[in-house]
């Protein structure tokens, strides 16, 4: 009487197994998390046609960004929780160790009212700015077709929260300073009405309605982004060291290599989906339609911004490079 097969367990990790080595620790946390990619007809194993199943079923399944295994994604750097955190903590310590010896050597007191009078305009008001590229990154994160796509967003959110957080701090050490400019008070009605900000506005609030996954990462990733970095980010550091806000260009650049990890992601991601015949064409659309909003954003700021010449030009051409770089 022939016996029947005993049925072999599977091995640990075994959707990792066909590559025939033991995962790494970034393999073991980061891949094949996404239960709603299980069954494309019903994302969340319920009834196929509530309305958030549908939202996911038309802005992610349907998105003209597609690829047979998204799951095939890896982040260059290989972050994970663990090592964000301690990558962070030692960034965060750098930047309050700054806040903290300026404030001893009583650097607010040395700035010129006049600079002040321009931080009150292009500086604090960016949390409005910063808050929105967060809040980007956290539905590119929720709306990912893959866990190594929505892992790099969620660390780029927590990356704005930080900036966030230390806009913010500065704001109300300002404010104690130049208690009659309006820091802390003026900055909404600033970002809704000042010219320097308007093109910022439009393009994240438009951004941030472009629920498509795929084009939700254009505009923000290739588009926003690129633009706030090389404007809010390198040429208003740049103005602060030529007024002697020398904190604020070190902010700045604190704040860019964080960037720099973005834009590694986000390379490898446009690099990993043009591989796939159609996407080049997919992405190609999107930028143009999304590239004039970004460089009439770097005008309108740029316009405003003293002691950078040709700040905007040098903007718009490193954020087309950047693009060219990711092969596009």
């Amino acid at each position: 009487m022939t016996q029947p097969a005993v049925l072999q367990p599977l091995k640990t990790w075994s959707h990792l197994a066909a590559r025939r080595r033991k995962p790494s620790e970034y393999e073991i946390v980061s891949t094949n998390l996404h239960y709603t990619t299980d069954r494309p007809d019903a994302p969340f194993e319920l009834d196929s046609t509530f309305p958030m199943a549908q939202w996911f079923k038309t802005n992610r399944n349907a998105s003209p960004l597609t690829h047979d295994d998204w799951n095939g994604f890896r982040d260059p750097d290989e972050i994970v929780y663990r090592t964000y955190n301690m990558l962070q903590d030692g960034q965060e310590n750098y930047v309050y160790g700054l806040f903290d010896q300026f404030s001893a050597r009583g650097h607010d007191a040395m700035l010129d009212p006049a600079w002040a009078r321009q931080l009150a305009r292009l500086y604090t008001p960016g949390r409005y700015l910063i808050h929105a590229l967060q809040m980007g990154s956290a539905y590119l994160s929720q709306m990912a077709p893959a866990s190594t796509i929505s892992n790099c967003a969620t660390y780029q959110t927590a990356d704005t929260l930080r900036w966030l957080t230390h806009t913010a701090y500065r704001t109300r050490e300002l404010a104690k300073s130049f208690e009659d400019i309006g820091f802390g008070a003026g900055e909404r009605a600033i970002w809704e009405n000042d010219p320097a900000w308007q093109g910022f506005r439009e393009l994240v609030e438009k951004a941030l309605v472009a629920y498509d996954w795929g084009e939700s990462f254009v505009a923000l990733n290739l588009i926003a982004r690129p633009a706030v970095e090389e404007t809010v980010l390198r040429a208003l550091g740049q103005a602060a060291r030529h007024n002697g806000d020398t904190l604020l260009g070190l902010l700045t650049d604190a704040q860019l290599v964080d960037a720099d990890r973005a834009r590694r992601w986000t390379g490898a991601l446009v690099r990993f989906a043009v591989a796939r015949e159609g996407n080049g064409d997919a992405l190609g659309r999107w930028i143009a339609k999304w590239a004039p909003l970004g460089d009439a954003a770097i005008d309108a700021f740029a316009a405003h911004l003293p002691d950078v010449p040709n700040a905007a030009q040098g903007a718009r051409d490193a954020a087309a490079a950047l693009r060219q770089s990711y092969g596009l």
